[in-house]
């Protein structure tokens, strides 16, 4: 069964940067896209950024400039920088594969920013 397990949440200032991981495992990584997504209370999910198998990325309006994705084949671990962090990204951020008709999903790890 494939396992999304996402790390690198936590609590930081407004201002501030975190690097979130995603490490996948039992999938054929290479070829998934890959993404994050993030829902904050009362909200609905809503993508951040995307990274195909071969490399191409796309951003949600408020995640360019500011946030940033990346991933290791060789890892089988997608990334997600994150900058200039402001109150309002305060939310659970969700990892993502999907190939086709199959989707999988992390369990989620929580971003808080707060002074």
């Amino acid at each position: 069964q494939v396992q999304l397990v996402e790390s690198g949440g936590g609590l930081v200032q407004p201002g501030g940067s975190l690097r979130l991981s995603c490490a996948a495992s039992r999938m054929m990584f290479s070829i998934y896209t890959m993404a994050w997504y993030r829902q904050a209370p009362g909200n609905q999910r809503e993508l951040v950024a995307a990274i195909t198998g071969g490399g191409s990325t796309n951003y949600a309006d408020f995640a360019k400039g500011r946030f940033f994705i990346s991933k290791d084949d060789a890892k089988n671990t997608v990334y997600l920088q994150m900058n200039s962090l402001k109150p309002e990204d305060t939310a659970v951020y969700y990892c993502n594969g999907r190939y086709m008709t199959a989707t999988f999903w992390g369990q989620g790890t929580q971003v808080t920013v707060s002074s």
